[in-house]
């Protein structure tokens, strides 16, 4: 998952940004209205985090104008207006969450898994696949019940190949997906990410390359495999 956090409060900002990257969440900041607009038009965000008083376009401004432009991104406004008529203007704007400060980040975390969960066409919590089992909120993996230790990077690849269900993921998707806006579209990081995955997870591999498109996990049963990937 890969979000943005429009927040003029530096401190806070990297705060959150930092405590979501230890939950396997790739996260952007944006420190005014026309910056997350020219981030919002040139990233794919899952999900964008609002406060509502920052300079330039409020984040109201923005709530506006994601939901005009059709993209069905889910909208969290995170903000100091507690007041019911304050919530209540939020999701007339578009919110579809609402959270004040102070908070605490575990719930933001948390408000953050339901809402990609909602926006994945209420995909279960626990994403399940060629015998893995993918468990986002306790951010644990069980292949064919086995516990399989990963770092925060590995988990955030393996989450957005386990979700795409089979199908294939480019490089490049993987890594506005899991990384952030500072990645080096040339880096290997990807290469490497999946390399070790392949040996955290063991044998039979199950994570394919398909040639010049991406990468994929192999649905087959285990006994209809032939061996471990190539690439």
């Amino acid at each position: 998952m890969r979000v943005l956090i429009v927040e003029d409060e530096p401190f806070l900002a990297e705060a959150i940004r930092d405590g979501l990257r230890l939950e396997a969440i790739a996260a952007d900041i944006a420190g005014d209205g026309d910056t997350a607009l020219e981030m919002l038009a040139v990233n794919d965000y899952d999900i964008a985090v609002l406060d509502r008083d920052v300079p330039g376009p409020s984040g109201d401004e923005i709530a506006k104008r994601i939901v005009a432009s059709g993209s069905g991104m889910p909208i969290l406004m995170l903000t100091a207006a507690d007041r019911l008529d304050d919530k209540v203007s939020g999701f007339e704007l578009g919110a579809d969450d609402y959270l004040t400060k102070p908070f605490e980040l575990r719930e933001l975390v948390l408000r953050l898994r339901a809402l990609d969960r909602r926006r994945g066409h209420n995909r279960p919590p626990v994403l399940q696949l060629a015998g893995l089992r993918l468990d986002p909120f306790r951010r644990e993996v069980y292949r064919d019940d086995r516990y399989i230790a990963l770092t925060r990077k590995q988990f955030a690849v393996l989450e957005v190949l386990v979700a795409a269900g089979g199908g294939v993921v480019s490089a490049e998707e993987l890594l506005a997906r899991a990384w952030d806006e500072h990645a080096d579209p040339f880096t290997n990081a990807v290469r490497i990410t999946i390399s070790a995955l392949r040996k955290r997870l063991g044998e039979p591999g199950i994570i394919d390359t398909v040639a010049g498109v991406g990468y994929r996990i192999d649905a087959q049963p285990a006994a209809a495999r032939s061996g471990p990937p190539h690439g």
